[in-house]
Parts: C-alpha cells; sequence; structure tokens
C-alpha cells in the first residue's frame, strides 16, 4: 500500500527549516512520505552538513530543491530582496514540482504543509485543490502579534507602513510578554525598506493563512495560554525536538561539531556556560571583545558556538586561545540538542531565537537573553518576565553590553537555585505536553488522522 505523500516547504531561514524537518521526521514515524522543498542555495547547505552516515528516515524524506529567485552571490540575509525574489519565481516552481510528483504512479501530493510566512505555497495548494496546512516554527505571540497588525493600525498604534507612531509598551492579552513599540518584529529586521517589505509579507500571510485547513505552531499550550486564547485557531504541537524521538536532528546549514560533546564529558556536572546566537547575530569587534574577556574572566568552563563568518570577521583578543586553554572551547556549529541535554550545561547564553528558547526550556536550562532581531526580544521577555527562568543584559551608552555586566549576570544567574528550579518546572509541562495524552500530543494525533483521511 503506498504511503500518502506530504510536500514541505519551510521558510528558507535556519530557524524555519529544522523545526519543519522535525516535524517531517515525525510524520515519517506516522506512515508518510515526504517531499521537503528547500531553496537551491540551502539545499546544498543542508546536504553537505548532513553527517556520512545519515539517511533521510529511510529515504522517505526526499529532499529536493526549487530556486529562490536571487542569483548564487547574492545575500540571502537580505530578507526584503530575499521575499521579493521568492513571490517572483517559487509559486510557479513548486507547481511544476508537484505535477511532476502527481505523475509518477500512485504518488499523488495528499497535503501541502507550508510556513506560514510561505502564504504563497498555501495559494498554490488551493489552486491545485491539496489539502493543506500552515506550519508556524515560533511562538504563538508572534504569530498572535500578526494577527493583530489590523487593531494595530486601528488603535493608532503604528501605521499602513507598520512604523510605530509613538514609543510605548504594549500587552496583547493577559499573561502574555509586554512589547516596546520598537521591537515589533517586523522593525527589528534590516533597514527601513526591509522592514516594510517585511511588514507587506505578513499581512498577505494574514490573508493567505485562511486557506489554510489547519494551522499548527511549536510551542505548548501551557506555555503560552494567553496567546493560545488569543488566536484559539493556532494549534499547538511542540515542542518539537528529535531527542523526544531519541534521533538526530537535521536541517543544519553548518554541519555540527560533534567532538564538543566529548569534551563536556570531561566538565562537572551543571558548570559549562553554553553560547550560541544561531544563524544571523553578528558582532562588531568592541562587543565579540567584551564577550571574550567577560567568558575567559568568568572562572567556568565555556562551550562558544564562533559560526566560520564572524571568526573569520572579528579576531579574539590577543593571546586569547592560549590564555584559555582547555578551559572554554569555541566551535564553528553544535548539536545543540545534545549540547543543551548535557548535564555539564550550568546555562544558556542564548540569542533567544524560539528553537534555542524551547530547547533550553526542555532541557530545564536557565538563560542569559542577548537578543538580535526579529521575535528574540518578545521571547527575550516570555524567559525572564513571564517565565522568570533567566535575566537580560543591560547595555552601556555606547550601546554595549561589558564585560562587568556579562559576568555580574552569570554570577546572579548562576547563584541562585530557583532559575534552575523554575526551568525543571517548565521542562516537564513542555515534555508532558509531547508525551502520549499530552495536549500537543493530542493535536498531533488529530492532525495525522485528518491528513490521512
Amino acid at each position: 500500500m503506498s504511503k500518502p505523500h506530504i510536500v514541505a516547504i519551510p521558510f528558507p531561514a535556519q530557524g524555519h527549516v529544522i523545526p519543519l524537518m522535525e516535524l517531517s521526521q515525525c510524520l515519517v514515524n506516522e506512515g508518510f512520505k515526504v517531499t521537503f522543498v528547500n531553496t537551491d542555495f540551502n539545499h546544498k547547505r543542508v546536504m553537505n552538513s548532513l553527517p556520512d552516515k545519515y539517511h533521510t528516515k529511510d529515504d522517505q524524506i526526499h529532499m529536493v530543491s526549487i530556486p529562490d529567485g536571487l542569483e548564487p552571490w547574492e545575500d540571502r540575509n537580505e530578507l526584503g530582496k530575499l521575499c521579493e525574489a521568492i513571490l517572483r519565481v517559487m509559486p510557479e516552481k513548486l507547481e511544476e514540482l508537484i505535477e511532476k510528483i502527481n505523475e509518477e504512479e500512485g504518488n499523488k501530493v495528499a497535503c501541502i504543509i507550508a510556513d506560514e510566512g510561505n502564504g504563497w505555497a498555501l495559494e498554490v495548494a488551493e489552486k491545485m485543490k491539496i489539502k493543506k496546512a500552515a506550519f508556524w516554527p515560533a511562538s504563538a505571540a508572534l504569530l498572535a502579534l500578526e494577527f493583530c497588525i489590523p487593531k494595530l493600525i486601528h488603535a493608532g498604534i503604528i501605521d499602513d507602513d507598520g512604523t510605530a507612531l509613538k514609543s510605548q509598551i504594549i500587552k496583547l492579552a493577559p499573561s502574555m510578554p509586554t512589547m516596546k513599540t520598537e521591537d515589533l518584529t517586523w522593525l527589528c529586521i534590516g533597514d527601513v525598506t526591509t522592514q516594510r517589505i517585511i511588514f507587506q509579507v505578513m499581512l498577505r500571510s494574514n490573508k493567505t493563512v485562511k486557506l489554510a485547513d489547519w494551522v499548527v505552531c511549536n510551542s505548548v499550550l501551557d506555555l503560552e495560554p494567553g496567546a493560545f486564547n488569543l488566536a484559539p485557531q493556532i494549534l499547538p504541537i511542540g515542542p518539537l525536538l528529535a531527542s523526544n524521538r531519541l534521533d538526530n536532528s537535521a536541517g543544519n546549514f553548518w554541519p555540527p561539531d560533534s567532538s564538543c560533546l566529548e569534551w563536556l564529558d570531561q566538565q562537572s556536572p551543571s558548570s559549562v556556560i553554553y553560547v550560541a546566537f544561531g544563524s544571523f547575530t553578528i558582532f562588531d569587534q568592541t562587543q565579540f571583545q567584551e564577550l571574550a574577556l567577560a567568558l575567559e574572566e568568568s572562572n567556568r568552563p565555556f562551550l562558544w558556538v564562533v559560526r566560520a563568518d564572524i571568526s573569520e570577521t572579528t579576531p579574539y583578543p590577543e593571546g586569547y586561545k592560549e590564555r584559555v586553554g582547555s578551559k572554554g572551547l569555541m566551535v564553528g556549529w553544535a548539536p545543540q540538542q545534545k549540547v543543551l541535554s548535557h548535564p555539564s550545561i550550568a546555562c544558556f547564553l542564548s540569542h533567544c531565537g524560539w528553537n534555542s528558547t524551547l530547547e533550553g526550556i526542555s532541557n530545564g536550562v536557565p538563560f542569559l537573553c542577548w537578543p538580535y532581531f526579529a521575535d528574540q526580544f518578545l521571547n527575550e521577555s516570555y524567559i525572564c518576565d513571564i517565565w522568570n527562568v533567566g535575566l537580560k543584559f543591560t547595555k552601556n551608552e555606547s550601546g554595549i553590553i561589558p564585560k562587568g555586566e556579562i559576568k555580574k549576570k552569570v554570577k546572579q544567574l548562576l547563584g541562585d537555585i530557583y532559575f534552575r528550579a523554575r526551568a525543571l518546572k517548565l521542562k516537564e509541562i513542555a515534555m508532558t505536553s509531547a508525551k502520549e495524552g499530552g495536549q500537543s500530543n493530542k493535536i498531533f494525533k488529530n492532525f495525522i488522522e485528518w491528513m490521512k483521511s
């Protein structure tokens, strides 16, 4: 009997590809066949980063790619430009791909699962009369914020371009994080032109998401009750973690350096500061050096993920590696879920991307928050203000977080047993939801039934 065939299409960014890949691996375990559609540019990166022995689930996940509309040398971190190119080129290419799959005997596409930010893919599914689900890889609060844009315009908080009309603090619902208007997601990305393009993409997604039969989200009801209350159409199926399935995660843009796990084995329990800033964060020279010196002077072992694009452009302080010796380990990319579940980890100094936030919570690890852009300020507010499992840093008048501030917060976080206690409580909430009989698990099973029906 042939397996129902799903086409999964993430938005082309690291924080979107990994969770949709996690969902795809879950679907394969439930008897589906998945065609996973990256852009040509990201497909190469993902394939090059897979370990040699990795088989995409007995080849039930078929990795394919279509062009994103940019030339090979153009910068994919220019999100405005990327979004415009995608809209021009990808809908037609996706349609061609699905037609090709459907022509192969007995293998018709049963459902398209598209990143909510890829609303155009839901339009393709509608046109081709295929079942469609929108997948949201970030917090429910962020999607609820997107749904509230018309209300924010109506209330005079933002104008039709998404620009904040004055600096103020808003709260969409009880038990939701407060947000400064200057930290609204689309206003934390790139220059003004980019911000306006991203805002238009969100407005467009607000329309296209209505085409979806299901809107599923990589979150947990009891972590964000206010947001799910505000937008009940969003259904939580998280946390989607490979560790829940005793599996390896896939979809990395850089090959993870697993040698750091052996180094962690040699450290004392709850002693290591794990430092990682995701795929986008960049540092200026002064800030990079302040962080480096703070880690050196913390008198604790640390594991620091320094991407190749950062280490090539911002040098370490003079003689740093020699002085740090075996006390600190710098790697280009880490197998993060395995790192965070390691008993030697004491805390997570993080950019607060949603995947990192969920992975930290699911392992009971407290946070030091260093948000960079997009939704990371919202996630920081959850971590520090709502869940109380982490601390924020204060910048000096030059906009730098000085080494003294970093050392002070490390000491404060690790000197207070309640941060770890609350983090372990959140871990229990998250894991219970994903287990048999938990809220996320029940919704996931209903979702499976619907796709198979």
